[in-house]
């Protein structure tokens, strides 16, 4: 597995508040969208990420399935936040998305809350493994409003779920089988609030390598206003 990554904090935040994690020895991707105030939302996402680091390895050396390790690390992930969180008053209703993939030979697990975004690419077309726990998804779901819509609606940042804002949390998985030649893009909202998926993909497609392809996907979304934070993880399979 061959991967490039990109984390900036955009032409608006002062605060860059996502965080990211690549382990080829376990073969993780990890990224995480925080949210909160003063700098709660930057201990959030690291919080989760520093938990996937710390537990995901142990809990495969004890012999758990893949895919229970991955979801049992997220969810302890959650309590670690959502109690410190409550010691803390200035870290009250702190909170952040989470979408990790955990490769294994050739099954992917992806582990999901949240906004943050996984995507396949695969023989020229692009396909999204997640789907987004935020209002918007909602009236998208329901025929409320249209994609195009989406990407302007003015409370879309609004999450339905978030890691640590409560004491437990659903965690969506999926999974699916890999071949050689596959890419994964792994992003915060900061790149998919400004980049639809077909331009995703004609980004990365029309890039020599992937290196160039991230630092393209960068640029188009600080040139479209960059008002986010941006995360984005490439990885060739």
């Amino acid at each position: 597995m061959r991967w490039t990554q990109v984390t900036d904090t955009g032409l608006v935040r002062k605060v860059n508040e996502d965080s990211l994690y690549i382990s080829p020895e376990i073969g993780l991707l990890a990224v995480a969208d925080g949210m909160g105030g003063h700098q709660a939302g930057e201990i959030a996402s690291g919080m989760a990420i520093q938990t996937l680091e710390r537990e995901l390895p142990h809990m495969l050396r004890k012999g758990a399935l893949p895919e229970k390790a991955l979801v049992d690390s997220v969810k302890q992930a959650n309590v670690s936040i959502y109690e410190l969180s409550m010691q803390n008053q200035e870290l009250r209703g702190m909170g952040t998305t989470i979408t990790a993939c955990l490769k294994q030979v050739s099954k992917l697990f992806v582990a999901h809350v949240g906004d943050s975004r996984a995507y396949l690419l695969r023989n020229g077309e692009i396909s999204q493994l997640t789907q987004d726990h935020s209002l918007v998804q909602e009236l998208l779901r329901n025929g409320g409003i249209n994609e195009e819509q989406a990407l302007q609606h003015p409370q879309r940042n609004v999450l339905t779920r978030a890691l640590g804002t409560e004491k437990s949390v659903q965690v969506d998985l999926y999974s699916l089988r890999i071949s050689s030649g596959d890419l994964l893009l792994l992003c915060t909202d900061g790149l998919t609030r400004y980049l639809s998926q077909e331009e995703l993909l004609s980004v990365i497609n029309n890039a020599p390598d992937i290196n160039t392809a991230v630092r393209n996907l960068l640029c188009k979304a600080l040139q479209s206003g960059g008002a986010d934070n941006i995360t984005i993880i490439l990885a060739e399979i």
